[in-house]
């Protein structure tokens, strides 16, 4: 779970983003710039990262601020699930990554497994919409909403691509060192059970 002065920073940061967004009178304005500022400063104190890169992340938005969103794509085979190496931590996740404007969530992982593992799929079903900030992943800074849809492969052959560099399908007795950022193993062990339990209901949150 996120620490509290993550949550405070985040909330902080959501409320000067909306203020800056609707404001018309300069010293509100005023006020949530400084506001913006302070979250920028609590997570500059807690993390140690530099301010420039704090205020490249916070600050690079505009509009009402909402939950990113996440989508993982989760394709069973012989009783294993599909997971690439990320070449960002050297760990394995899911396939997937955050949702492109203009794109669906079924078209967003048809194209995110593609690029990370060479296989072709077709969505089959909706498994899971979770909170990132109700499962213990690591601290961050934003706030996401994570989706797992099911696919079957249709094509393709194993490749890596820009961001990958490996891809293997994993027994849900020997779950490889996970990239917690992007996926825990609480969760691929819930996923486990919509191969075991192929009429499982949707869960959320």
């Amino acid at each position: 779970m996120s620490t509290k002065w993550l949550e405070w920073a985040k909330r902080i940061q959501a409320i000067s983003q909306s203020g800056l967004t609707f404001s018309k009178d300069m010293y509100d304005i005023e006020r949530y710039e400084e506001l913006r500022m302070i979250s920028a400063e609590i997570m500059e104190e807690h993390t140690g990262v530099e301010m420039q890169k704090i205020k490249d992340l916070f600050m690079n938005e505009t509009g009402y601020q909402t939950p990113k969103v996440d989508v993982r794509g989760v394709v069973f085979k012989d009783n294993k699930i599909l997971m690439v190496k990320e070449n960002m931590d050297n760990r394995w996740s899911l396939p997937g990554g955050f949702c492109d404007i203009g794109l669906s969530p079924s078209e967003n992982i048809i194209k995110e497994i593609k690029e990370e593992s060479g296989y072709v799929v077709v969505p089959t079903k909706l498994l899971a919409l979770f909170d990132k900030n109700k499962h213990p992943h690591p601290p961050q800074p934003y706030h996401y909403y994570k989706v797992f849809i099911q696919c079957e492969i249709v094509g393709g052959i194993p490749a890596t691509g820009i961001e990958t560099s490996g891809i293997q399908f994993f027994s849900e007795n020997n779950i490889p060192d996970l990239s917690e950022d992007r996926v825990i193993e609480s969760q691929i062990k819930t996923l486990f059970e919509f191969s075991r339990a192929p009429d499982k209901e949707t869960l959320f949150d």
